[in-house]
């Protein structure tokens, strides 16, 4: 997690990707995220704007959805996706505590 915060403020391109469901958008986000509710995603309904071949971080609430997630991604044709350990709730706690906790 402190990689991925320490890599967006050095400029770096790092594609986050928000799998929660949009009421939960509402209450805290992570700048520069794209939202794609989970189901949407399994439903195909919705495809990550990212290539193929480039990283995406996924998450979540608390990691356990954006596990599961990164791991459609990979057998999608993302082999770089992986899932922010602990969700944005981590992200709160450790990297920036003006997010709100839910």
């Amino acid at each position: 997690m402190a990689e991925v915060k320490a890599r967006l403020d050095r400029g770096e391109k790092v594609r986050l990707l928000d799998v929660r469901e949009p009421h939960e958008l509402a209450i805290c986000r992570i700048e520069g995220a794209e939202h794609i509710p989970m189901m949407q995603l399994f439903l195909g309904m919705k495809a990550p704007a990212a290539a193929p071949d480039g990283e995406i971080v996924v998450f979540c609430h608390l990691g356990m959805r954006s596990f599961e997630a990164a791991a459609y991604l990979r057998s999608r044709g993302f082999p770089n996706a992986r899932s922010l350990a602990g969700g944005i709730d981590a992200w709160a706690t450790e990297i920036d505590p003006s997010v709100p906790r839910y």
